[in-house]
Formats: structure tokens, C-alpha cells, sequence
């Protein structure tokens, strides 16, 4: 097969792991930096170009869009699917996960158990605000990542500074989220990696100082962990509610019972580190499987 890796290059680790993976299993694979790729749109034959050549004849393609080229990254995941190239991860689903508040309201609305979250662009709110979700409360953007943009506010003086700030250097439209602290599971969270419909790796993650986040890019320890069916379930349930195929899900451990925190579009390989699972062996696998699927699909159409 000839499988292209959208990514911003070969040195990235995840990217380099699925060269490999795709390479000892016989693929023809290319790493194409999306950033430097444009389209040519057409009705009679949309097309991508990369350093002056069409990017095609392509089996599949596997996305690893930087949160920051969210937008241009989708766009290109995007004219390439509708050229008919089978993709790992959907264009809609990227973007969709990469706005916390429109996947909250996803994974609400499909029964997915989350802590609760306001969001609200008037500060005048924050006594009301305050009384519904209690405190401390941790208050996010919409559109941060890796832990960053999340405070954690105790207090309501605290909780409205970290608001008007937010609000005064985020005038561009992005949303502020309030959402309920856990107290029993501050600065630990689950991250379960799931390909598919299974779930080929999972780890803990626990912060080394006195710092909520786990975050292993704000320095948390990660450590194997076996996940109870009912976790291993909602894991699952949450990938195919946000329509990600290959994804990372972050959950805590809480009182009421395990709380899905986020869906990762673009899992960082991090985990195969610290559990020894091949999780590039099992996305490789995963494509083999589904992109013949489709190019079968499509002789017999023609």
C-alpha cells in the first residue's frame, strides 16, 4: 500500500514510529509536511500539491495536525478526501475535537459522562456561575492544549481575575470554559489510546509537584494501568461520539465513576514508552484493514 503521514516532518517521534511500522510490513510510505502543501479546487479534479507535484495515487493517509495549523492542516485532510483518499481521521472530527466546547457538547449529548461545564462571555455572570459549579473551578480556553490555557481558581476574586484576563487577551471570539474540579483526582488522569474499536494502550499520568494538571509536556510521570471494563467502555464510547478513529482519551477517576476530560485527535506516541505496546503496529494494522476495505469498495463501484 502507499500510505502518506501528514505531519510538520520526520524528526517528530510519532511520525517516526509510523515509518517504521509501515515500512517492516512492506508499505511504500511518505512523510508530506502539510504545512508547505496547496490545493487546487476543481469540480472535474480537486487536487493537492506538494513541492510542485500532485500528492496522489495515495492508499491512505494518516493526519497528525498540530494543534496550532489546525485549520490549514483540516483543509488539505479535507481536499484530499474528497479526491477519495481513505483518511484515518476525518477533517470534521479533527476540528471538532480541537474546540473543547463543542466536544463537550458532543460527548454530552451522546452520553458520555464528563465533569461539568459552563461556559459564558459576560463576568457579570461569575456569582451565578460560581454557585452552580462550586469551587476551586478550573477555568480553560476552548482552543488550549497540552495544559496550557487552564487555571485553577479557589477562590471567586481569583475566578474572575483569571475570566476578565482571559476575556481581555482572547478578544478574537474564543470560548472560556468553567468546569467542575475533582478533587479526588487532582493531578492524576487516565490516558487511554484507542485505535479502532479497542483499546491498545493505557496509562496514568500523575504531576510531580503540586501542579492539578498531569500533563507529561508539563512534566507529569506516566505509568501503566489496567483499565476497569466500565472505563475501557467509555473510552471507546467517546472516540466514536466525536467520529475519531485513532484517539487519545483523557479521563479521571472520580467519586460518581470514571469522567471523560478530553478526545486528542492527535495522540503523541508517548505511551508507547511507558507501557512497551506497539501502537503504531496497531494504526498500521488498523489502516491495512480499513483503507482496502474501501479501495475494494470502490473497484467493485466502478
Amino acid at each position: 500500500m502507499k500510505i502518506a503521514i501528514l505531519s510538520n516532518g520526520n524528526a517528530n517521534y510519532s511520525t517516526k514510529r509510523l515509518v517504521e511500522e509501515a515500512e517492516k510490513r512492506g508499505h511504500n510510505v511518505k512523510v508530506i509536511k502539510y504545512k508547505n502543501c496547496y490545493a487546487s479546487i476543481s469540480r472535474e479534479h480537486p487536487i493537492v500539491m506538494y513541492k510542485g507535484k500532485p500528492v496522489s495515487d495515495f492508499d491512505a493517509i494518516i493526519p497528525r495536525i498540530s494543534n496550532n495549523m489546525t485549520r490549514y492542516g483540516t483543509a488539505i485532510v479535507r481536499q484530499l478526501e474528497s479526491s477519495g483518499v481513505y483518511s484515518t481521521s476525518g477533517s470534521l472530527a479533527i476540528v471538532r475535537a480541537r474546540d473543547k466546547l463543542r466536544s463537550a457538547q458532543i460527548l454530552s449529548r451522546a452520553g458520555v459522562d464528563t465533569p461539568k461545564t459552563l461556559f459564558s462571555r459576560n463576568t457579570a455572570d461569575i456569582d451565578d456561575l460560581i454557585e452552580q459549579i462550586g469551587l476551586p473551578v478550573i477555568i480553560k480556553l476552548a482552543s488550549g492544549t497540552h495544559g496550557n490555557g487552564v487555571v485553577l481558581a479557589e477562590s471567586k476574586k481569583t475566578a474572575k481575575s483569571a475570566l476578565q484576563a482571559f476575556y481581555l487577551t482572547n478578544d478574537d471570539g474564543t470560548n472560556i470554559l468553567l468546569q467542575e474540579y475533582i478533587a479526588e483526582s487532582a493531578g492524576t488522569d487516565i490516558r487511554a489510546f484507542v485505535v479502532g474499536r479497542k483499546v491498545v494502550a493505557s496509562m496514568k499520568r500523575q504531576s510531580l509537584d503540586e501542579d492539578f494538571r498531569s500533563n507529561l509536556h508539563k512534566g507529569g510521570e506516566g505509568t501503566p494501568i489496567k483499565l476497569t471494563d466500565e472505563e475501557t467502555k467509555l473510552a471507546i464510547k467517546a472516540a466514536r461520539a466525536m467520529g475519531l478513529h485513532i484517539a487519545g482519551v483523557d479521563m479521571m477517576r472520580s467519586k460518581r465513576g470514571p469522567l471523560v476530560l478530553e478526545v486528542n485527535a492527535s495522540p503523541g506516541f508517548g505511551i508507547e514508552k511507558v507501557t512497551g505496546r506497539n501502537v503504531a503496529a496497531q494504526i498500521i494494522e488498523y489502516v491495512e484493514q480499513n483503507a482496502k476495505r474501501t479501495i475494494k469498495k470502490d473497484k467493485i463501484g466502478a
